[in-house]
């Protein structure tokens, strides 16, 4: 089986960049954004269930209406509790078909933004947080165009940073490219050092 790397960071911290390259040094990497993207594409699984539950968060071509829906969750914030009780599973059951497709390989990276929040360390062997100076992640959102009020109610939803540092089995500080490469190297050089140990000598 796999060594599942979970991988984890604050909005702003650079950890869309990081799975990059992670991905570039050959591991497969399981995106949690980019398979909720996939599902609330018109005519997939989410997309169906968002329609039927809310209808109005849907557009014309049957995709769903992200900035629509949140509206929505600003109007009623119980709406999010029953969008994460409808999608959730179906994320989950797309993270077990990429871990069964990827079953031959060494390691794989789990890249999941709440990974803390939602629990889901507990399914991996070891926790990489990227991280990166206060200044720098404000530097970051505001380049994205998110508001200071939308900064603020994303990390209302995540562990503080300190907190997910404190959790994690490595850190990538993502102040510069070269230097978050060579963290990524090192991370990899260390957990398939520990796979040869784990093997033992007749592996």
């Amino acid at each position: 089986m796999s060594f599942r790397l979970g991988l984890t960071g604050s909005i702003g911290m650079g950890k869309s960049t990081t799975a990059a390259m992670f991905a570039e040094a050959g591991i497969p990497v399981w995106d949690a954004d980019a398979a909720v993207h996939r599902l609330y594409a018109p005519g997939q699984p989410a997309a169906r269930a968002i329609a039927r539950a809310f209808p109005d968060a849907i557009d014309a071509a049957g995709a769903v209406d992200r900035p629509r829906l949140r509206e929505l969750i600003e109007a009623d914030p119980g709406v999010l509790d029953r969008l994460d009780a409808l999608v959730h599973p179906l994320v989950a059951a797309d993270r077990a078909a990429f871990l069964a497709d990827q079953v031959a390989a060494p390691i794989v990276v789990l890249d999941i933004p709440l990974l803390f929040e939602t629990g889901l360390e507990r399914d991996c062997d070891a926790v990489v947080v990227v991280t990166a100076p206060p200044e720098i992640q404000h530097q970051r959102v505001r380049a994205r165009g998110l508001t200071e009020a939308e900064f603020r109610s994303l990390l209302a939803r995540q562990l503080p940073d300190a907190e997910k540092r404190l959790r994690a089995d490595y850190l990538i500080t993502t102040t510069g490219l070269e230097a978050a490469r060579g963290a990524v190297k090192d991370v990899l050089d260390r957990i398939r050092r520990r796979i040869a140990q784990d093997a033992g000598p007749d592996a």
